[in-house]
């Protein structure tokens, strides 16, 4: 991953759990919990699926879907 890239992964993480915790009423702790601990933050971090690349509210709709079905704070 090259320094472009991890700007973009890190960028997208942090927006990602800022909105949880906005809209989840979520702390700091626990929505970096749910965002390092899920299948999206991994497939942000496979470049070859280009998710890291898409809009966080698209990426953000996609961990929704994740929490949704893991049954995870709402």
């Amino acid at each position: 991953m090259n320094g472009k890239e991890t700007f973009m992964v890190e960028t997208l993480t942090r927006e990602l759990i800022a909105r949880l915790m906005e809209e989840r009423s979520l702390t700091m702790r626990e929505a970096m919990d749910i965002v390092y601990n899920s299948k999206t933050y991994n497939a942000i971090n496979n470049l070859d699926t280009g998710l890291y690349f898409q809009s966080p509210a698209y990426v953000y709709d996609v961990l929704e879907e994740e929490i949704d079905g893991k049954n995870l704070p709402k």
